[in-house]
């Protein structure tokens, strides 16, 4: 079934979207959005509880049915994001060093991660900086990068 919930978390609203049986998207979204419960037993709401046990404990690791649409590349760059443990980063540098690639593509391809969390794009990082996050250096979505990786360093 087809879902799109929208959900609270700490630092804003978080749309899931689900196609068939598998989780195809997490957004960040604008606090105007009214909130939209999942449906229960389904899919959005699985995701829902994994997202707030994660939000309870950095540790936990997500165990859910994906779909993502991307280039070979993109998919590349986030095997790579998905294997960084939490607590840790790596800088875009190293990421394209791995790919025999570039930092600005490696950070397109985080920019254009569709399941943000999931494939946890925050914790990469540049040489200098927090980088950017979510497609934008703007303090909106940054702000949130800076909360995710402190959250992680909660042990």
């Amino acid at each position: 079934m087809d879902e799109f919930a929208v959900i609270t978390a700490p630092f804003g609203l978080l749309g899931i979207r689900t196609r068939g049986d598998a989780v195809v998207g997490v957004e960040f979204l604008e606090p105007c959005r009214p909130l939209r419960a999942p449906t229960p037993g389904g899919l959005a709401a699985e995701a829902m509880r994994q997202i707030d046990h994660y939000l309870l404990d950095p540790r936990f690791v997500f165990h859910l049915p994906l779909s993502i649409d991307g280039t070979v590349f993109q998919r590349k760059v986030w095997e790579q994001i998905a294997s960084i443990p939490s607590g840790l980063t790596l800088s875009y540098r190293d990421i394209a060093q791995r790919l025999a690639s570039a930092p600005r593509a490696v950070g397109g391809a985080c920019g254009r991660n569709p399941l943000p969390l999931i494939i946890p794009c925050h914790r990469v990082v540049a040489c200098r900086g927090i980088g950017g996050f979510n497609q934008s250096a703007g303090r909106g979505t940054v702000s949130i990068k800076e909360w995710l990786l402190a959250h992680e360093q909660q042990r």
